[in-house]
């Protein structure tokens, strides 16, 4: 039978520091293989950001490519919230040894977990380095540099979607058309969202440009302005924004291309 680390949490959203937890596993101690367990809600939540079999999706395509990493969906399936002690009980049918691992920052509360007292006699732990917290020499240290959070994750979106607002309301506060989001993030394209918008003219679509250089400066800093009457391109670094006139949105089928790069296809 083989050994495992068990490394449960929300992923909402997973991040550099869950991946560097993964990669620092790998190759550690005696263990064959590293079951990622993402839970239905956490047992200390009362509710998550994204849907679980979303979250479940996401890990399942992230490590789809490392032979040893296996995405669980037994505390999904359970629809309720899964004590670890459940988990590793459900593990411990199938493998020798359970190494459970956890961040520093879950040492604090580690003794209000359900039945405790049971779990650490079931289970190993490894406990991963986070903000400087000390970690007892009772437990297995997992060293891993990020230290990027969930929490600033979504702060972070947050602010880019407030950002996106801002510019949508100023495009159609100006008379904009057919305004439209593309999420391109984690699609292997140089910025995160783009955002087409028609205009009803030449200069219209220089008029617009303007708004949001007078509205939205100094907040959003303007990498760079491609213009020519038809089509302005505007660069705000995570953000791409088409204005374009109805004849050359139609003649170039921009949102065809992000359609297919937001669906996962290869575009152009």
């Amino acid at each position: 039978m083989k050994n495992i680390a068990l490394f449960g949490g929300s992923f909402d959203p997973l991040h550099v520091g869950h991946e560097a937890i993964i990669n620092a596993l790998d190759g550690l101690l005696d263990i064959d293989e590293i079951i990622v367990v993402p839970t239905f809600l956490n047992p200390f939540k009362t509710s998550s950001s994204a849907d679980a079999q979303d979250r479940y999706d996401v890990l399942k395509n992230r490590f789809k490519n490392k032979k040893n990493v296996f995405i669980s969906d037994y505390e999904i399936k359970q629809k309720t919230k899964v004590p670890s002690i459940d988990s590793v009980k459900h593990f411990l049918k199938s493998y020798k040894k359970v190494y459970l691992v956890i961040g520093a920052d879950n040492l604090e509360k580690l003794h209000l977990w359900q039945d405790y007292n049971e779990l650490k006699n079931l289970v190993t732990f490894i406990v991963a380095t986070r903000d400087n917290i000390s970690i007892p020499k009772k437990y297995i240290t997992l060293h891993v540099d990020e230290t990027v959070s969930s929490t600033q994750i979504r702060q972070g979106q947050k602010q880019l979607q407030k950002r996106i607002e801002n510019i949508t309301k100023v495009l159609d506060d100006n008379k904009a058309e057919a305004i439209e989001v593309f999420d391109l993030r984690e699609k292997n394209y140089f910025v995160e969202y783009a955002i087409i918008a028609s205009s009803l003219s030449q200069r219209h679509t220089l008029a617009l440009l303007n708004h949001m250089k007078d509205d939205l400066k100094p907040a959003e800093h303007f990498n760079n302005v491609d213009e020519s009457g038809d089509w302005i391109v505007v660069d705000l670094g995570d953000i791409l924004v088409h204005i374009m006139t109805s004849e050359y949105r139609v003649k170039y089928d921009m949102e065809s291309f992000l359609s297919d790069l937001s669906d996962g296809q290869e575009g152009l």
